[in-house]
């Protein structure tokens, strides 16, 4: 099992939990419940305590994601500045509301509360990279970028 390689990697150290769960997830874009339920064999760790660290943190999804990740801030600054229009011109070009993964697995879409540049808002990221306010052609031309 390729999880077994990233487990091995910390050799298989219970406080290294939270590492191999971030490195698993890189891998697979989520947590399947098969792979916690391997994490949890090697390490002694309860699926308990693993679903509670899965849980904690907003960056673990025990859910599919997209290939690539869409972020758009609703921050004070960029919610005044225009988010929500924002967030309704990416999903229509997407096709998929906040919280959503397209059905091909390509796109993800998610809220975040701030991305830490209020100037230049309302921003969004994609895959990392910071867009400001982006038109609607902006939008289609990265995601044809975008396999």
């Amino acid at each position: 099992m390729p999880v077994d390689h990233i487990i091995d990697r910390y050799d298989a150290r219970r406080e290294a939990l939270v590492q191999i769960l971030l490195d698993v997830q890189k891998e697979l874009r989520w947590l399947p419940r098969n792979v916690l339920k391997r994490v949890s064999d090697r390490l002694g760790v309860t699926l308990r305590e693993i679903y509670n660290v899965a849980t904690f943190y907003k960056h673990f999804s025990l859910v599919p994601q997209g290939r690539h990740q869409m972020s758009v801030c609703v921050g004070t600054a960029c919610h005044v500045r225009g988010a929500q229009k924002l967030l309704d011109r990416v999903s229509n070009v997407v096709g998929i509301q906040a919280g959503g993964t397209s059905k091909d697995e390509r796109f993800s879409l998610h809220t975040v509360n701030c991305v830490g540049c209020c100037a230049l808002g309302p921003v969004m990221t994609v895959d990392g990279e910071y867009l400001s306010n982006p038109t609607t052609e902006e939008l289609e031309k990265v995601c044809e970028t975008c396999e």
